[in-house]
Parts: C-alpha cells; structure tokens; sequence
C-alpha cells in the first residue's frame, strides 16, 4: 500500500488524512462556520447606482447587497480583455440599473455591510493564479533567485503556448517554485476547464446567479494533494463521494477512477487510527520507538523541537546512542512538523555529537526527510551553539490553533503559579488594602486549595497577619476559581 487520502465528511468538519504506507502524514480540518464567500464568482445584477460616492449596490444572491466601488471596475475590450485606459471616475459611464455584471468577492460581509466585490477575476490551482480578462504574468515576490524566475516564466510560456489556452494571465505562486513542466501543465488543463465551466454558467444563468463558489475542502485537497504514486481516495460520505466524483470528471479526470466510498461499519478515520494520531499531535511529548522522546513546544515566535534519548541506553557505546537516536528523531520530527503543520523559524535541538561524519548524516537525513513536504522548507543549517535552524511556510493554521484554544487557568501559558506563591500575593494585597481602607474586616475569596492552605500550613501567618493589620480576617471558598484568581472584599 502507498498513500491515500482519506475523506471524513460530517454536517461541522470536514477532515482529509494523507496516509502513506498506512501511517497518518498530513491532516487538513475545515469547519463549516469558518467558510465563507471570499473568492466566489458571480453573476450580479446592479440595483442601485450611487453617483455621489461612485459605488453601486449589486445584488448576487446572498442576505444583503453587495457593494463595487469604480476603482474595481475594469472595462472590457472587443477581445474581452480589461482595457485599463478605457477607466473612467464616473460610474455611471460603467454601470446602470437592471444590468448583469460578472465579479467576483474580494471582501466578506462584516457586520450590516454587504460583500465587496470587483471585475477583476482571478482563478486559483496550486501553482498558478489565472486571469483570464488580464493580459498579465507575473511572479510571487517570495521566489526571489533570478535563475528560478527565469526557468519558471520560460516553462510557463511554453506550457500555455502547447495548451493553447488564449487569452488572460497568469502570477506564478509561491509553492511553484522548484515545480517541473509536468505540474505547470496540469495546472493549466484544469484552470481551462474552470474558466470554461464558468464562462458556460454566466451565459445561460440570469442574475444573480453564483458562478462559481470556492472548492470545498475535499475537492482542493484532490486537486493540490494528489501527485504521482496516489493509490486511491476514500470518502465516508455518499454526498461528498458524488460531488466528488463530478469534480473529477469536469477538471481531473485522470483521478476519478481512484474514487472509492467506503461503506464500511467502523469510521473512517478509525480503521487507520487517524483519530488517536490526532490526539498524540496534539501533545507536548512524542515517544521514539527507542524509547528516547521529542518535546515540542510552539510559541508566536518559533517553535522548538528538543531530541532526548530518555531510556535508550544503546548496546554499544555513547556515541553510538546519541547518533541513533538523533537519526530516529530526524523521521519522526519531520512527520510532526507536516501534522502539526507548524510554520515560521522552527529550531532544532539534537542530542550533541562529536564525530563530525555523524553530524553530517544526521543533518542529510533531515534535508532527505523535509524534501518530502509540500510546503517550502529552507534548513540554513548548524548555529555555533549546535541548533538546527529552519523555517517552514505558513499555508495555514497549525493544528493546535485549529483544534485547540487558550487555557483559561493559565491563559495559555502552560503553567500555574503554586498555591503558595498565590497566598503569598494575597498576603501583600491584604496588608495594601488594610493601610487604604479602613474597614474593620476583610474577606478573602478564593479557590478551595488555596483557602486550605491560607487554614492549616499558613494559619499562623493569617494570624499574624490579622495582629499587623490590624484587621479581622475572613475566607470563602469560590468552586469556579481557578488557582490564581482571588478577591479581597471590604466588609
């Protein structure tokens, strides 16, 4: 078996699994409250012309109206390209009440305003943005070695020239960069047979009509995902199977026969273990089957991955260990890294080794390992400290951001300060209030463990505490405190 993907479709989530050699490498999840309607292409029709603030109100089918200013409005040509000196600051000269307008969304619907909208439309696959009403190429800025942009945009131009795709542009993407004929080539049958599909709908719909709405995410995973040596793709869902399948069918075809629904009694998802590799990416300690262990820790600034050989104590000598663990750590750290899809500066601690040939495989290895991942990874190597320093495009949400939220004891800190330390604050805040108010008594509410302690191994000071101030004092127990919040109220 080499790899598949796995679809799991529910009414919530949609979640698709790369599996390779029955082992989980990938994990996408989309929610449906997440989606929205940015980059859906309609067929508007204008009701309302606004001369004073040069904008009109369209309506494209959604709950409220939405709203294209003239700067995005780009007139067409005889040839049906955008024709920019033709742009005038005058929207009436562009638009009128009752037409139909093909644009596209470039701004959700915040609050009581409706969607933003322009004519400028614009078409994505993996490598590639196509345009098809500007005569436009380009490429992304982040490919920035002149010999690579070069090599691209000559591929480019004899892929569309043997497609023979007419008219419109195109921007090369980031993830295009080390990309071959081959997957440009794709890239463009599928982008013609969209825009085909597109252009036939606008033709035969009336206004307002949606063209074209953004992949779901079993159908971008199947056109970004899928490369040579894919074995088959399995969806629990009838539906999404069928929608599937017509997605194959108009734009690659050469992937509808790996389609298979499963029907089978267990989940999805469990028969290949997925779910429990989900729970484990989630936590802070990965075991090595060595019985050494990773722990990775994610912050706003980097991540960091810290190789430890725990119980593996090896057969020979030290050296010999700490190279073996460090070259079992290197397959399993980049697995984690695709999983848990960390991105940014990403820093690498290995277990130190002083033969200088260890070191160099160790860090081949992990160059081997990365190689594997579709995102853009550069390793700038060993520092003078001996940490291995990289850095991983961000494409999306890390795993824990999707699935996870701040602890609301610690605040996402991690940690929680002692009951002791938290008496102690309490201690000084008592002896604030007591100089700044004159109450005769106060109350101090907190949560039960730390009330305990205030009773038994601090009672002592509490009464001392009591003689200084000049205060009585008073405790409660607050069951929906965590450790470190408390109260101290004027009585």
């Amino acid at each position: 078996m080499s790899e598949e993907l796995l679809v799991n479709v529910s009414p919530l989530e949609t979640r698709v699994a790369v599996v390779d050699h029955g082992v989980l490498q990938d994990i996408h999840i989309e929610r449906a409250a997440t989606r929205g309607i940015f980059g859906n292409v309609y067929l508007g029709k204008v009701v309302r012309v606004l001369p004073g603030m040069q904008a009109a109100f369209l309506d494209i089918g959604e709950e409220r109206t939405s709203f294209i200013h003239v700067n995005d409005i780009y007139p067409l040509g005889q040839d049906g390209l955008e024709v920019r000196a033709a742009a005038t600051e005058d929207i009436r000269e562009q638009l009128r009440e009752g037409q139909q307008v093909m644009v596209q969304v470039i701004k959700e619907p915040l609050g009581s305003k409706g969607a933003r909208l322009t004519t400028q439309l614009s078409l994505s696959s993996r490598y590639l943005v196509y345009m098809p009403r500007t005569p436009h190429i380009g490429i992304s800025q982040q490919i920035e070695d002149d010999d690579e942009r070069s090599r691209l945009r000559s591929q480019l131009d004899a892929a569309v020239a043997a497609q023979d795709m007419g008219e419109g542009g195109y921007i090369l993407r980031t993830a295009a960069e080390g990309v071959g004929p081959e997957e440009l080539e794709a890239d463009l049958r599928f982008l013609k047979r969209l825009w085909t599909v597109v252009k036939r709908r606008g033709a035969e719909q009336q206004a307002p009509a949606r063209l074209f709405e953004d992949w779901q995410l079993y159908q971008r995973s199947v056109r970004d995902l899928a490369r040579p040596g894919l074995e088959r793709i399995r969806v629990d869902s009838e539906e999404a199977y069928q929608r599937l399948r017509d997605f194959c069918e108009d734009y690659v075809p050469e992937l509808a026969p790996l389609l298979e629904h499963y029907r089978g009694t267990r989940p999805l998802f469990d028969v290949y273990g997925i779910e429990d590799e989900i729970g484990r990416a989630l936590e802070r300690k990965v075991p090595l089957k060595s019985g050494g262990y990773l722990i990775i820790d994610q912050t706003e600034a980097m991540s960091t991955i810290d190789v430890n050989t725990g119980g593996f104590v090896g057969r020979s000598n030290q050296e010999e260990t700490v190279y073996k663990t460090n070259l079992e750590a290197v397959t399993a750290l980049a697995r984690q890294i695709r999983l848990r899809n960390l991105g940014g500066i990403i820093i690498i601690d290995f277990i130190d080794m002083r033969d200088a040939e260890h070191r160099r495989q160790v860090f081949r290895a992990l160059e081997k390992a990365m190689a594997k991942d579709r995102a853009r990874t550069v390793i700038t190597g060993v520092s003078e400290l001996g940490l291995v320093e990289m850095t991983r495009k961000r494409t999306r949400d890390s795993l824990s951001h999707v699935l996870c939220e701040d602890c609301p004891a610690c605040g996402g800190r991690g940690r929680l300060k002692s009951a002791q330390t938290v008496c102690y604050e309490i201690f000084r805040d008592i002896l604030r209030e007591a100089r700044a108010y004159d109450a005769d008594t106060l109350m101090v509410r907190a949560c039960q463990e730390v009330v305990d302690r205030l009773l038994d191994e601090d009672s002592a000071t509490v009464a001392d505490l009591e003689a200084l101030a000049g205060k009585s004092l008073q405790f409660q127990v607050e069951p929906m405190y965590s450790r470190e919040q408390f109260d101290i109220i004027l009585l």
